[in-house]
């Protein structure tokens, strides 16, 4: 591992590797497979793009996205890597040039998208080439299971089959255990070691809480906490993705639609703006995010539950990737669970994915509902235990009050059978309050013995019930019957007294367990933080690349404290390589020298 960890410092500029980078690392130069989950922010990339660099030939890199390819090549070049991609952007001419470099064995890294990988004439082409290893990036997107399943990923076994000898490490974020073994078996990664680097990331905050006026409520979190932030807003729809962005720029904010319907030019604009941009904020479907390599993205905000566990994950995990503090907001509703039953109802899949994905649409509900540390439930659900609880999440910075639910819910699982299972939550709500309104009389429920019965509790705390209801599995939203809500076998125990129920007290959230990043650590100088980020755009500017591939706002934040005066002193930072060093160490230097000079 010496030329390894000689790369690291001399090229990447840090010290030592995080375990299990080392092992990892380790494998692949020695020629093994390997899978590897590891939380977004992890290190993925230097597991293959440091064994790309010590192994002889050139690292393919089998990579989702066209935006992500550029990045990650322009951030390579920054450091002296010999790095390009293939992929439809580039004219006949370039693409040939790369080709050439390809086959001469004068590049490090290549990028390459499935659909083009798969081709016969680029597998003929990477036959004839000296190739180190195969990386295959956002492996999940191979499982039908996965939440961002791409076809093309399927063929992938075929680089078993057409280069047995070549190392392959497929990388992902996000995979539950059945996720995990599709990957192992389409894959063809039976024999590969798996490093699983766990999946906590201390620094995001986990905020759930009910919707009530789901706009208001997002420009309250913006103005209070994230008022000149980049971030992420998710919502279900492309219709609302629209309507959200153009009432944020209405109310002082850049924001930005991304959806799969705009033009392909507007969303690759939008993307590079996100990117390179500050104070941007992404409004979007499921169709923006992955593989995202900006590191302050300060907030993921949903406006709509997401359909899995793993989405959420997934998703709030494009937060933070610098590790500094981060938010992970959402606020959800019944009405978000009987849309997303509709849309899977509504699918293709088999009927043994349809059950699949409902599993997974009640877990994720389910930590929407818990009462107990959020992290903790988030991290039980990928196989990863904590013993106590997080004490960075809003079920434990602001502890939920349950109440003794078990008379109404009982009232309410008698009011769903004797209405015939046939209707809505607001039905049933009127019938329990006793209203005496048209449909009531229509269907003759307010002759009914549980007509009325319920005006202790009003109409919030009902459909409160119900919700939690739905969500513990008593009750399930019938698509069939237009959201009729139906008994679950589970429920009898609870109508015949058998046993008892406690329920949470849903409250509005106040703001006191918000978290920004709106001061900076008490021994930086703003004055000085302010002329070294304005340097890093303008050179950023000037070779049209993202502020942070220059260096990330870690770095900055070190050259403000340490104020390094000469290259001995630059080098010593973090994230400074000798590539990065010689490029840009004397422009930095100067600034701190002005800002010195000015301070007297």
């Amino acid at each position: 591992m010496n030329d390894a960890t000689q790369i690291l410092q001399t090229v990447f500029g840090y010290d030592t590797f995080r375990p299990p980078q080392d092992e990892i690392i380790d494998t692949v130069i020695q020629g093994g497979d390997a899978l590897v989950l590891m939380p977004t922010g992890g290190g993925k990339s230097l597991c293959y793009q440091i064994p790309a660099l010590v192994r002889d030939g050139c690292a393919v890199v089998i990579s989702p996205l066209i935006a992500l390819m550029q990045d990650q090549v322009s951030a390579l070049r920054q450091l002296g890597v010999r790095a390009s991609f293939l992929n439809s952007t580039l004219d006949p001419g370039q693409a040939m040039q790369v080709e050439d470099d390809l086959q001469r064995g004068d590049l490090d890294l290549l990028y390459i998208a499935p659909e083009r990988l798969t081709q016969e004439r680029m597998l003929g082409l990477l036959e004839r080439a000296p190739i180190a290893l195969f990386a295959i990036d956002e492996a999940h997107c191979v499982s039908q299971w996965g939440h961002d399943f791409r076809a093309d990923y399927l063929q992938l076994s075929l680089l078993h089959q057409r280069f047995p000898d070549i190392p392959r490490i497929a990388l992902t974020a996000t995979a539950d255990e059945r996720t995990r073994e599709e990957i192992i078996r389409r894959l063809d990664l039976e024999a590969a070691r798996r490093f699983i680097a766990g999946f906590d990331r201390p620094n995001i905050r986990y905020r759930i809480t009910l919707k009530h006026n789901a706009k208001q409520q997002l420009l309250r979190f913006l103005k209070e906490e994230h008022a000149h932030d980049a971030g992420i807003v998710y919502c279900l729809s492309r219709k609302k993705t629209e309507d959200v962005a153009f009432w944020l720029q209405e109310q002082g904010f850049k924001a930005l639609p991304y959806h799969a319907g705009l033009d392909a030019s507007m969303r690759a604009d939008y993307q590079a703006r996100f990117l390179r941009e500050e104070e941007i904020i992404m409004v979007a479907t499921v169709a923006f995010g992955m593989g995202i390599d900006k590191p302050d993205v300060r907030f993921v905000a949903h406006l709509d539950m997401p359909k899995t566990v793993e989405a959420y994950y997934q998703e709030t995990g494009r937060a933070g990737r610098d590790g500094a503090p981060a938010n992970a907001w959402m606020v959800y509703g019944l009405q978000d669970v009987i849309k997303l039953r509709q849309m899977l109802d509504g699918s293709e899949g088999s009927e043994e994915h349809k059950r699949a994905e409902q599993h997974r649409l009640n877990a994720m509900l389910g930590l929407c509902e818990i009462t107990s540390c959020r992290r903790q439930s988030l991290l039980s659900y990928f196989g990863e235990d904590r013993d106590t609880p997080c004490g960075n999440c809003d079920t434990c910075l602001e502890p939920v009050t349950t109440w003794d639910g078990t008379e109404a819910a009982r009232k309410a699982l008698s009011v769903v059978y004797r209405t015939g299972q046939r209707f809505g939550v607001n039905h049933l709500v009127d019938v329990l309050r006793g209203s005496e309104g048209e449909r009531v009389y229509q269907y003759d429920h307010h002759q009914l013995a549980t007509w009325g019965v319920g005006k202790d509790l009003d109409n919030n705390q009902w459909r409160s019930v119900f919700r939690q209801l739905v969500a513990r599995g008593y009750l399930r939203v019938d698509m069939d019957r237009f959201g009729a809500l139906c008994l679950e076998e589970r429920c009898r125990g609870l109508l015949r007294g058998e046993e008892v129920i406690h329920l949470r007290k849903d409250v509005t959230r106040k703001s006191a367990s918000r978290q920004t990043r709106s001061t900076l650590p008490a021994d930086i100088d703003v004055a000085l933080w302010e002329a070294l980020r304005e340097r890093r755009r303008t050179l950023a500017e000037d070779q049209g690349v993202p502020p942070y591939v220059i260096f990330h706002d870690s770095t900055l934040q070190e050259m403000c404290v340490a104020m390094p005066r000469n290259s001995t002193q630059f080098g010593r930072l973090t994230g400074v390589g000798e590539r990065k060093l010689g490029k840009y160490g004397d422009a930095f230097i100067d600034v701190i020298e002005r800002h010195l000079e000015a301070a007297g």
